[in-house]
């Protein structure tokens, strides 16, 4: 594998003025669009399939396949919706994308409605993120402006308007059925599947959901052609993607890469672990996949490889802990998240996470029992398959691989605190600043 990034939709991230349309069209927007215009929808949808496309919001769906889903039309409207609120511990490519280059998602969002036949497609951003929502917002309108959104764009006939929603700040509308819901007004819970959204999805029409990496990745397919994309990546795992280094890294960022790159690669690439210390443990994925170890270094981060090796590629939110990190305290924290964001739908995710937090907070603070361990396995059991919807099968990931590769740090917490065994102040990466009087 090679060490060699592929700068596609970070290329101009460094202009001064990076988000602009102005900016976007001189390094080749919206050529992709152009060329779309000129095919037919079932050229274009054939095109995603050909590239090899998969989704980048974790699950890995082929894109094309996902389009080619939608029943023929009937003549009653379709919806595109773009999944953007990203908000999961650790994943953070989709907002600096729509910050720094937010004319690929739109561009991206036109030649895919334009696909699937769509004339009103929705951003669902999360709201918390003002400054993209307003970045987002600013996109969309010079868009209008330019002749590439409303009525008859650029002399084609086709005509499409993009909302821009700001959802109220919930994880579970990360869940393609609960955004939907809460799009429409409802309370963000999963929906029961069939139907998918394919057939009854937005307004019980049929509606393609896809994240804002999958649909930024189109017009650059468009522009160099299906084979340019396919050539990149592994067999199975097509394509580039932006890979997410944070923690104790050099230098942490977005690297984008074609899929398959190792993590000991990347970790080149950054500068390594910070001077002085060594990798412990790491996310492929974001805080709902399974971790992995120094052993792991060499696995190529590709769909298949990392499943291989017991975790997910998911959202390639790469954390990066060193030794001086107690992975008990590191798992608590996960855990308060997906039991704080857990919408309390099923009883699985509801009452589980709520114990599993209970259990973690006793062992990290030196207070555990003998039979604690075993808990929270056995929990973790009762919770993976049986829940509604990904979030509670994502809560126990990083238990149960902890427990796997560390559990004698978990011992440990029936009767040493993790702040006695591992002192915060050795793994922070800001130490406090000494002010004399």
């Amino acid at each position: 594998m090679s060490t060699q990034l592929t700068p596609i939709l970070t290329k101009f991230w460094d202009d001064p003025q990076s988000w602009t349309l102005a900016t976007y069209e001189r390094n080749g927007g919206y050529q992709g669009l152009r060329k779309a215009l000129g095919l037919g929808p079932d050229v274009l949808v054939q095109m995603a399939k050909d590239s090899g496309l998969r989704g980048r919001g974790g699950a890995g769906f082929p894109t094309g396949m996902k389009w080619g889903f939608l029943p023929p039309p009937d003549g009653g409207p379709r919806y595109l919706v773009v999944n953007a609120d990203e908000s999961e511990p650790g994943t953070c490519k989709d907002i600096p994308l729509m910050m720094a280059a937010p004319q690929f998602l739109i561009e991206g969002m036109i030649i895919t409605s334009f696909a699937i036949g769509c004339t009103h497609a929705f951003v669902y951003v999360r709201g918390e993120v003002v400054h993209v929502y307003r970045r987002l917002l600013r996109a969309v309108e010079e868009a209008y402006a330019a002749g590439y959104l409303g009525t008859n764009i650029l002399g084609s006939g086709f005509d499409l308007d993009i909302t821009v929603h700001a959802g109220a700040g919930a994880y579970i509308c990360g869940e393609e059925t609960a955004l939907l819901d809460s799009l429409e007004g409802r309370r963000g819970q999963p929906r029961l599947k069939p139907p998918f959204p394919a057939v009854a999805g937005l307004y019980a029409r049929p509606t393609v959901v896809n994240n804002v990496e999958s649909i930024a990745s189109i017009p650059p397919i468009l522009s160099h052609g299906a084979d340019w994309f396919a050539d990149m990546g592994t067999e199975k795992s097509k394509g580039f993607g932006i890979f997410s280094l944070s923690g104790h890294v050099t230098r942490p960022g977005q690297y984008e890469a074609p899929l398959g790159i190792t993590l000991r690669e990347l970790l080149d690439l950054a500068g390594g672990i910070r001077k002085g210390h060594q990798l412990k443990f790491w996310t492929p994925g974001g805080s709902s996949t399974p971790i992995l170890t120094d052993e792991h270094l060499d696995v190529p981060l590709d769909f298949e490889s990392v499943a291989a090796a017991g975790s997910m590629l998911g959202t390639r939110a790469l954390q990066i802990f060193d030794e001086t990190t107690s992975v008990v305290r590191a798992v608590s924290r996960w855990t308060d998240f997906y039991a704080h964001e857990s919408c309390g739908k099923c009883t699985p995710c509801r009452e589980g996470t709520y114990w599993l937090k209970q259990i973690l907070e006793r062992l990290e603070h030196g207070k555990g029992s003998q039979d604690d361990i075993d808990k929270l396995v056995d929990i973790c059991d009762n919770i993976l398959g049986r829940a509604f919807c990904a979030l509670g099968d994502g809560a126990t990931s990083p238990i149960t691989s902890a427990i796997q590769y560390f559990r004698e740090e978990f011992e440990a917490g029936m009767h040493t605190p993790a702040d006695v065994l591992f002192p915060p102040s050795d793994s922070t990466l800001f130490a406090k600043e000494t002010v004399s009087a």
